[in-house]
């Protein structure tokens, strides 16, 4: 099998005119984003989160749980090596990829811990399964097989029995507070339309750049 001739031709959206376009990045997302709700069957919500750390670039796929004009925010465990790298330089990327819609967004920022309560609601909206993961599982860290993980589980499930799983210290949200949103939407002949926002002191510029 050849990889080399796996083309797709992009034909299903008119190019973008950034005139035509808001002027607000996270109005534009949102439009966009409803559109992948609607037409995406699996995840639309999925996205790349990159991070720095040990002098390499590190990408894993985490779910979108909130968005509002503070930045994108997502949960995870604390003490996670994602979390750890953001800590550090403060800083990362997210990358939407839907390509039933032949739709790409990225977005660059500076990373937050949100507020405990934010926190504490999310996490009580979960099913209690994944809650009581969240107390079991020392993420990142080395196991040395699946049964010490489902030991945890089982440790957790006792101690919990009959009474309300709520958030370990060590947990909660993340929000990534952008700087910067590039939007790419293909078009024939890898024609394909990218337009940036970048953000200013008097608000948010665009710009076209080649594809």
């Amino acid at each position: 099998m050849s990889i080399y001739n796996q083309r797709t031709d992009y034909s299903l959206n008119d190019p973008l005119e950034p005139n035509k376009l808001p002027d607000n990045p996270f109005e534009l997302f949102d439009g966009w984003y409803k559109i992948a709700l609607t037409n995406i069957n699996k995840d639309p919500n999925a996205m790349m989160l990159s991070t720095y750390g040990n002098g390499m670039p590190r990408g894993r796929v985490v779910l979108l749980k909130s968005l509002d004009e503070r930045g994108f925010t997502y949960f995870s465990n604390y003490e996670s090596k994602k979390v750890q790298e953001t800590d550090a330089h403060k800083k990362a990327s997210l990358t939407f990829f839907w390509s039933d819609l032949e739709r790409q967004v990225r977005v660059e920022g500076s990373v937050e811990k949100v507020a405990s309560n934010e926190s504490d609601d999310y996490f009580l909206s979960r099913p209690r399964g994944s809650r009581l993961g969240a107390w079991a599982s020392p993420q990142s860290k080395e196991l040395k097989n699946r049964e010490e993980l489902i030991n945890r589980l089982t440790a957790i499930e006792k101690e919990f029995e009959g009474k309300e799983v709520h958030r370990p210290e060590n947990w909660g949200g993340l929000r990534l507070v952008p700087t910067y949103f590039e939007f790419w939407q293909g078009q024939s002949s890898r024609l394909h339309d990218r337009i940036i926002f970048e953000k200013t002191d008097n608000g948010w510029i665009k710009k076209r750049l080649a594809p």
